[in-house]
């Protein structure tokens, strides 16, 4: 198997040479006094070495000074106040004068003498030679930050694609991968696994659940349409009975009602998307009243009554069995929660439906748990499970769901669908 180089070892030879450059850049352009100080004092030591020679081989030999070169300590030459107070070593950059100079300050046979070196036209030149070099450093670190940030981009090239390819994965088509190349990092090659791995799992579990549902969409709503039509049927019999004809109205409302439940949990169960591609343009105005005829059976024992304040004639695009289960949930939850007085609805023209019913109210807190959409298993006094599934239908179609409630004083509730 093929080893694949590390982006961290890639980006730390990079860095690490880029280092090593500079600091040789930084030692060549300090290392100058330093050479310059050993080959200053290598150079007037042997000024001092031939004096002292010359003064072996002829004992009457006296030191000439040049326009260069000074001598001080030998006999009869003193060294100025200024040069006497000079410690031992090379001194660069003395002024003496008038002109700049080099100083050797040396004891030999315990004689202290200071030997100048006039470099006025040396440094010039040196000054010049310096501003050359630091000029030539600037550009050689220039050239080197170039060439480590194009190898760094070059190391990085690879994850931006990468992030490229992510950013482009559709999460409504199946079969996506990520490739990278064979000379891409480890670090890249393990997260395109991994993320292929997962890409291959959700395409396994996107496929479960289409068949889950398109066969539950059958099988569930199959035996519930013979049973709403065979009892649809029996009502039409003229000689049935008064109470099984009750009983079998109650049959046939409990089949739609069932429809219309399916209908929505195999709606929330779809992706929005989908679910766009299947609507139709629906006309609020004429659908209200047919969803509060089909309601007022539950209205039977009780001083109820629906009081239809104004209906703005309006039109949404969705799914009609959604939006009946939607507004028939809202209604239904007023209904089951009021025992006399009135229930108000009303229709806005931006497609606002409310609902004021004169019912038990509820707190706060049950107000909380159905703006954060958690199902329940069961049905409870008060709010009933038809306004946490209307919460999770807002929350999927982008809806907007509104409710004001106390207590014994009702509630008000306003369902706002997205045209």
């Amino acid at each position: 198997m093929k080893r694949h180089r590390s982006l961290s070892g890639q980006i730390r030879r990079l860095l690490g040479g880029y280092a090593v450059l500079l600091a040789a850049v930084i030692l060549l352009v300090f290392a100058d006094d330093f050479l310059e100080d050993r080959v200053w004092k290598s150079l007037l030591h042997r000024e001092i070495a031939e004096h002292l020679a010359r003064r072996q081989a002829d004992p009457h030999h006296r030191w000439q000074d040049t326009d260069a070169v000074q001598l001080y300590g030998v006999p009869g030459r003193p060294p100025p106040p200024g040069l006497s107070m000079l410690p031992a070593g090379v001194h660069d950059d003395f002024w003496f004068d008038g002109r700049e100079n080099v100083v050797l300050v040396e004891r030999v046979d315990g004689v202290q003498y200071f030997v100048v070196r006039d470099i006025t036209g040396i440094e010039a030149i040196e000054d010049a030679l310096i501003i050359g070099s630091l000029g030539l450093a600037l550009v050689m670190l220039v050239v080197i930050g170039v060439m480590v940030a194009r190898g760094v981009g070059n190391s990085l090239r690879p994850l931006s694609d990468l992030a490229d390819d992510i950013d482009a994965l559709s999460p409504d088509r199946a079969g996506q991968r990520i490739v990278v190349t064979q000379d891409a990092s480890a670090e890249l090659h393990v997260i395109t696994n991994a993320l292929n791995d997962y890409l291959r799992r959700q395409d396994a579990f996107v496929e479960r659940e289409r068949v889950f549902i398109d066969t539950a969409s059958h099988e569930l709503r199959t035996p519930i349409a013979v049973i709403a039509g065979a009892s649809e049927l029996a009502l039409d019999q003229a000689g049935l009975p008064a109470p099984a004809r009750q009983q079998v109205q109650r049959i046939h409302r409990t089949a739609r009602d069932v429809e219309r439940l399916i209908g929505l949990l195999l709606a929330l169960a779809k992706d929005p998307a989908r679910l766009s591609r299947a609507t139709e343009v629906v006309p609020l105005h004429e659908l209200l009243p047919d969803i509060i005829d089909d309601h007022r059976h539950l209205m039977a024992g009780k001083d109820l009554s629906v009081v239809i304040d104004a209906l703005a004639p309006c039109s949404v695009s969705a799914p009609l069995h959604i939006v009946q289960a939607a507004i028939g949930n809202l209604l239904r939850n007023a209904i089951e929660n009021s025992d006399r007085g009135q229930i108000h609805v009303a229709l806005d023209a931006d497609a606002t439906v409310t609902v004021q019913d004169p019912g038990h109210g509820m707190t706060p807190e049950e107000i909380s748990r159905i703006y954060a959409h958690l199902a329940r298993g069961g049905s409870r006094e008060g709010g009933g499970i038809g306004l946490d599934l209307l919460a999770r239908l807002c929350e999927h179609f982008g809806w907007t769901l509104s409710i004001q409630s106390a207590p014994g004083r009702g509630t008000i509730s306003r369902l706002r669908i997205a045209r």
